[in-house]
């Protein structure tokens, strides 16, 4: 009972910080979104699919970082060749996630929890860390404040579900304190993080989903379903 007001108020708080944070946000947002309009035309707002609480898929909103240049062929070019200088200055001071608060009061996201990932991924993740679906994706999270972008994906994955298991509405509290510390540093930040590690079905794609090697938690998971 103690645990299901507690998500409660989780919910609330979501909410009411998302609320406030439109209205206070809202004219950077407005001048990001004159920035993003002149510099890369139409639409301003990136939508992209990620899988949600319970592996749901919902879109996600985002200020738009990058052009849609082709190659010769009509295909889009990687994605560091894409992003601008401006959406580099927008990844760096986060301001790109605006419209995420948006999710949050559609209930797709949490302002703190997992960060939502591609669809993509879902066939690659062990059972130990499909546990991350237990809670709404977060805007920040455990992985995000223990190194952002610079962490390994092993890390990343294995911090959302130690979130899941320890969570608490004091957890989420020293979270988005952290969280603001460092997008005032700049701590952590890697916009182009192509540049620094590879997409998690290419890092595992080597092999099938059954024979992904699986830690002693897979184990223990495996053995009590």
């Amino acid at each position: 009972m103690r645990h299901r007001v507690a998500r409660g108020v989780k919910r609330g708080f979501d909410i009411v910080f998302a609320l406030v944070g439109l209205v206070v946000l809202a004219p950077v947002a407005l001048a990001v979104w004159v920035l993003v309009r002149w510099r890369l035309g139409s639409p301003a707002i990136f939508r992209q699919r990620r899988t949600g609480m319970h592996g749901r898929p919902f879109t996600v909103l985002k200020f738009r970082t990058m052009t849609n240049r082709c190659d010769a062929n009509g295909q889009l070019l990687p994605d560091h060749r894409r992003l601008t200088r401006l959406g580099r200055l927008l990844r760096k001071l986060s301001l790109d996630e605006i419209p995420q608060l948006i999710n949050v009061l559609r209930g797709d996201m949490s302002i703190v929890g997992p960060r939502p990932l591609l669809p993509k991924y879902d066939q690659w993740y062990t059972p130990y860390e499909r546990r991350r679906f237990d809670v709404r994706p977060g805007i920040t999270g455990l992985a995000q404040i223990a190194g952002r972008n610079t962490v390994s994906w092993s890390t990343r994955l294995s911090l959302d579900v130690e979130y899941v298991d320890r969570w608490s509405l004091w957890l989420d509290f020293k979270i988005i304190l952290q969280t603001i510390k460092m997008v005032f540093a700049r701590e952590g930040v890697v916009v182009d993080t192509r540049a620094l590690m590879s997409d998690l079905d290419e890092e595992r794609g080597d092999a099938p989903t059954h024979q992904l090697i699986l830690t002693s938690r897979d184990r223990e998971l495996l053995r009590a379903g």
